[in-house]
Formats: structure tokens, sequence, C-alpha cells
């Protein structure tokens, strides 16, 4: 494990991004709520939250960080057949907290699929990847074409690292 000790606190933010495709059927399911083991989008955001707090359990040389904060916003795309999930995670610490945010997308993601897999086992977890990180050292980094929503649907090109409380993702949308 790398010895973090001489780096500086900063705020550490982190934005991950998972994609389900399901079957029409279990769009359905979510979007109603009518899946017999309870509501999915639900359990799958506090999948996420746990996901994103037991990440050092889960990777071995991952340090263990007090993180302030943890989004997980789940939304249903009818149209596109995919359950898109983005996590945003923040800490004030001395290491960042990418996989923190890509622990709690792919855990939301193991989660719906885990309450949707009697109607479709041709689910797919298509896509988990990091969309954009501040803090640190290396500074600000966003991944290219990619960028968080806003509330008016628009993309905006930069994530805020002004201390905020957490609030939900800004865009996307349950059913």
């Amino acid at each position: 494990m790398i010895d973090v000790s001489e780096k500086e606190r900063t705020l550490r933010v982190a934005i991950a991004r998972a994609e389900l495709r399901v079957s029409d059927e279990v769009m359905a399911l979510l979007s109603e709520g009518r899946l017999e083991k309870g509501d999915a989008l639900s359990a799958a955001r506090l999948a996420g939250i746990t996901g994103a707090k037991l990440t050092p359990m889960l990777l071995p040389l991952c340090h263990p960080i007090a993180l302030q904060g943890i989004e997980v916003a789940i939304a249903c795309d009818a149209k596109a057949g995919v359950v898109r999930i983005e996590t945003c995670v923040r800490a004030l610490d001395r290491t960042g907290v990418e996989m923190e945010a890509l622990t709690a997308a792919t855990a939301a993601a193991l989660t719906i699929y885990d309450m949707c897999k009697r109607h479709d086992r041709a689910m797919e977890i298509c896509s988990v990847r990091l969309v954009q990180k501040s803090g640190g050292r290396s500074g600000d980094w966003n991944r290219p074409g990619e960028s968080r929503a806003s509330n008016s649907g628009k993309s905006t090109a930069k994530i805020s690292t002004k201390r905020r409380s957490p609030a939900p993702s800004k865009g996307l949308r349950t059913p």
C-alpha cells in the first residue's frame, strides 16, 4: 500500500457511471415498481452507498477514507432499454475517491441485476467508467465526451470542488 501521509488533505470528488441493458419486461417492472423482491431502484441506491463505504474491504490496496458525501442517481431510459446509474463521492482526504465511485456504480448495477434476474438473465452491465475526478496533485480529469448533467438536462463541463452537502444528482430522475 502506498504511503500517503506526506500528501496534503484536499477535497476529492469522483463521478462514475454504469449502464445496465435490460429487456422491455424488466424496464416496465422497474418503472412501475412491480418486482416481487421490492423496489429495486431504492435497493440499488442503498447498495451503491454501501459499496462506496466498503471499498477498502473489497479492494485490498485501497486506503480507508472518511467519505463526506455519496450520491447515487438511477434513471430508467425505456427508449434505449438501459438503466443509467451515476455516482458521486466526496472526501476531504490525502487520496482520491475514484475507486469508491466506481464500486458504488458497480454495486448499484449488480443489485438491479440480482433483483431482476428472474425476468431477464440476459441483462448486461455494459459499461462502468470514471467520468470525472477532481482534487489532489494530479488535479482535475474529465472523460472526453461526457460530463455531469445539470437540472436543465444540458451537460456541464466541470464538477464543482467547493464543499457542499450531498444532494440528489441533477439531471437523472427515477421513474
